[in-house]
């Protein structure tokens, strides 16, 4: 299945207690679906993936699949700090008839480039799964270089990268590798996710299209048709909530804004709180500001 355009990074929906709201999951994936959102992320970040064990991570990504039936691709979370958990992940992703595996870079361990690169290669050899490459440094403390997806990317099922790093400078350097026509480069930072789609990026892995799913569809099909005055007009309307979803770690205040519409209930999981109070407010006025609310 094709994987570009609005691919939203979901959340995983908790009751109060912790406990994950299954009728809210299966009624975000309808929502999504049938607001035009092109792919879906189950336990991403944003999905709460680092709270969530071994079993609860499987079954978010059966349950988002089953819910599904095939009318988008499903992307599973599959990485890890250690290759042979990603390994077993990946694997377990794959039963459960995952379209592709997102894999961050492995976190606090911060290998050097030589690391990430048999850590990936490892992963694609023993899985022969679908597989994304993620860098997010922000998150991770490690940084997948350029130089370093230029040599994983012939290997043929490791089929494109979520690029965080949202600087003109990378994206050009990523643009610039001469990387295989059916390598995607995907946005993970919404708020340059128009710029680098129209620069050539195949689309963006978002947390706004979790509140605006048809904005963002819409804004991201005019990038990708070359409609620069179009997306550039949607992205302004997006532009206080790429901005605003930001004000405390995700997905603190995304799950707090779908709260605010009716769509999930208030639950996270510690280390992780409800948004502070202070920035509520803020919350709130972007989503009047996007339109998502009145």
């Amino acid at each position: 299945m094709q994987i570009r355009g609005s691919i939203v990074a979901l959340v995983t929906p908790m009751h109060d207690d912790g406990e994950v709201d299954w009728a809210s999951l299966d009624a975000l994936v309808e929502w999504h679906i049938a607001e035009g959102t092109n792919a879906l992320v189950a336990v991403g970040t944003t999905g709460e993936s680092a709270t969530l064990d071994f079993d609860e991570h499987l079954d978010v990504v059966k349950r988002v699949v089953k819910q599904t039936r095939g009318r988008v691709p499903v992307i599973a979370g599959t990485g890890a700090n250690s290759t042979s958990e990603a390994i077993e992940l990946t694997r377990a992703a794959q039963a459960a008839k995952a379209d592709a595996c997102l894999v961050v870079t492995p976190y606090y361990n911060k290998p050097p480039q030589e690391g990430l690169y048999r850590h990936y290669k490892a992963l694609a050899e023993a899985t022969g799964a679908p597989i994304l490459l993620y860098n997010v440094p922000g998150r991770t403390g490690c940084d997948l270089l350029p130089e370093t997806v230029a040599r994983l990317a012939p290997i043929p099922n490791i089929i494109g990268l979520k690029e965080a790093v949202g600087s003109l400078e990378r994206r050009q350097a990523l643009l610039g590798l001469g990387l295989r026509k059916d390598f995607l480069l995907l946005s993970g930072d919404d708020e340059t996710a128009r710029e680098a789609i129209l620069a050539g990026f195949a689309g963006d892995i978002s947390v706004t299209a979790n509140v605006a799913p048809g904005l963002m569809s819409r804004m991201c099909a005019a990038a990708l048709a070359g409609d620069a005055a179009l997306a550039a007009q949607l992205d302004a309307q997006l532009l206080p909530l790429h901005q605003k979803l930001f004000v405390e770690p995700n997905p603190i205040p995304v799950k707090w804004a779908l709260h605010a519409m009716g769509r999930i209930p208030g639950g996270l999981r510690l280390p992780l709180v409800p948004l502070s109070s202070a920035q509520q407010p803020v919350v709130r006025e972007a989503l009047r500001a996007s339109g998502v609310l009145a």
